[in-house]
């Protein structure tokens, strides 16, 4: 037995100082705030990149909208320019083209217009289903053109040579200023909104009568 009353061979137990205890507990402590700081900054992280995401859908939203605008105008265009021609070439019954109201969506004129007499009869039934967007169908249904496409032709009161004024109108997607043009007034909703759009063309009808 040893003087202090341990078996020989025996070492004594050892002690834990308190500034030993202390130093391990502050350890711990910061690893856990560590851990903690990096919770937080990844949902910081995480915070921003939503944001980001949500600012680069609505801006691509606003892209689609604006290439359809443009898609909707170049259309509207070509069926502007496709009911001028028409005219021009029946320059002599130009005032049977005159529209009470306005053709296409809504309009009543049958999809077949091969029993029309050939003639203006003709060229407002084909205008009218160009406008509806008979070009392009999916499902029966047609899709192609302009949403909500219709088209007014009027005559120019007191105007030498005669002069036709063509307005093609349609939906807009995004509110803007109402056009001054008064075909299709109130078709697209309160004029307010400023949801419908509008071109317009002008065909002088000259008398080539030698």
């Amino acid at each position: 037995m040893s003087p202090k009353g341990r078996p020989e061979g025996e070492s004594a137990p050892k002690r834990v100082s308190a500034k030993g205890s202390l130093a391990s507990s502050a350890l711990a402590t910061g690893a856990r705030a560590l851990r903690g700081f990096a919770i937080l900054e990844a949902l910081v992280t995480i915070v921003l990149l939503s944001f980001g995401i949500l600012g680069l859908v609505g801006l691509q939203a606003k892209m689609q909208a604006a290439e359809m605008e443009s898609y909707q105008r170049s259309q509207a265009l070509l069926l502007l320019e496709d009911m001028a021609a028409r005219l021009n070439t029946n320059r002599a019954v130009a005032a049977d083209y005159v529209t009470a109201t306005p053709v296409g969506t809504g309009g009543t004129e049958p999809a077949d217009c091969s029993a029309k007499a050939v003639g203006y009869e003709r060229d407002l039934c084909e205008w009218s289903n160009a406008l509806k967007g008979s070009a392009e169908t999916l499902g029966g249904n047609a899709v192609g053109t302009l949403i909500g496409g219709r088209g007014c032709i009027e005559e120019i009161a007191g105007a030498v040579p005669p002069r036709y004024q063509i307005v093609v109108t349609w939906q807009g997607l995004h509110q803007s200023r109402a056009p001054d043009i008064a075909c299709a007034t109130g078709a697209y909703g309160n004029e307010a909104l400023g949801l419908r759009r509008a071109v317009a063309k002008v065909v002088a009808i000259a008398d080539l009568t030698p």
